[in-house]
């Protein structure tokens, strides 16, 4: 792409809207690798992202977690959840127990076919992130990872 059709596309000159295209670069990255992880969990685990997520933050809860603090955690409804942890139950990676102060109340945790499913995908995703970043160089990553603990300090002090 030709620099003046750069200018164009971007809206102006180079460095116009710069936190805009730094924002819409870090969105396209993000989604071409949750794609990719979402694609390979389906392939070789026949599993989703979200069912992934709740497993990963169960073994994060030896002891389980309620409906609600799982809820919290995943960041989505607790219908979503509920239905989740059905599917997860279904298939013998999860147990609920009733609460005995609270029968509206239950617990939930992996069970050892779960913990060990669960660890095996684990290792899978963080194979499959290390080859997605596998041509930052060192130097590269810790830049990155200094410039978005920056970014994260900045949008926490600057909310609107």
């Amino acid at each position: 792409m030709s620099t003046s059709a750069a200018i164009e596309k971007h809206g102006g000159a180079p460095d116009a809207k710069r936190p805009l295209r730094l924002w819409l670069r870090l969105l396209s990255c993000a989604t071409v690798i949750e794609k990719r992880v979402r694609q390979r969990l389906i392939d070789e685990y026949e599993t989703t992202l979200p069912r992934f997520d709740a497993l990963a933050t169960l073994d994060r809860a030896p002891d389980g977690l309620t409906m609600g603090e799982l809820t919290r955690l995943l960041l989505v409804s607790g219908g979503n959840v509920t239905t989740i942890v059905a599917r997860l139950i279904e298939d013998g990676l999860v147990e609920r127990t009733a609460s005995e102060t609270d029968r509206r109340s239950a617990t939930v945790r992996l069970t050892p076919a779960g913990r060990a499913a669960f660890r095996e995908m684990a290792a899978a995703h963080e194979a499959w992130i290390e080859t997605y970043l596998a041509d930052l160089s060192d130097a590269d990553t810790d830049a990155l990872l200094d410039g978005l603990h920056r970014l994260r300090a900045s949008v926490e002090r600057n909310r609107a």
